[in-house]
């Protein structure tokens, strides 16, 4: 007699992450970072906290004065401008990052 094999039928369901693991071709490992990275990404994290908040303490400075003005249309503009420069140190930081990351 041959080998008996057992079926299961309805076949047994799968997890969210075993479909999704199915779908997109399963898991990619990330790249290990050397120590001299991390403390690379350690020192831009720390650059661009101090840049962000210099700029937000400089421009609230700017928008509180604006604002005991009563010059609303500065105040909006001025916070604005706050919210594009911390979108764009954010965008730069993670620029940086991307490229220490992708030489790992």
């Amino acid at each position: 007699m041959g080998a008996r094999t057992s079926f299961c039928y309805p076949p047994p369901m799968k997890s969210a992450l075993e479909i999704a693991m199915e779908r997109f071709g399963g898991a990619q490992p990330s790249p290990k970072l050397t120590d001299e990275q991390k403390n690379k990404i350690h020192e831009l994290n720390n650059l661009y906290q101090a840049r962000m908040a210099e700029r937000e303490t400089f421009l609230a400075s700017r928008i509180k004065a604006a604002a005991a003005e009563g010059n609303e249309k500065e105040v909006g503009e001025l916070e604005l401008q706050l919210r594009r420069d911390m979108a764009n140190f954010r965008e730069e930081l993670e620029a940086k990052k991307k490229k220490i990351w992708d030489g790992a």
